[in-house]
């Protein structure tokens, strides 16, 4: 499953959500985990793929 990562517009903090692709993409967001609110952006993190063979 895709780690997501979200900051809080209300308080600032930045948060990761491990979401399964079709919750994603339904549109709803987690709330903030300190102040609980609801006004949450997704923020663009590195991507890195974990593979079983080593290269």
């Amino acid at each position: 499953m895709p780690v997501y990562a979200y900051r809080c517009l209300d308080c600032g903090e930045t948060f990761e959500q491990v979401e399964h692709m079709v919750d994603h993409d339904a549109g709803g967001h987690p709330k903030c985990p300190r102040c609980e609110g609801e006004k949450i952006a997704q923020v663009f993190a590195p991507f890195f793929p974990k593979t079983a063979k080593k290269s």
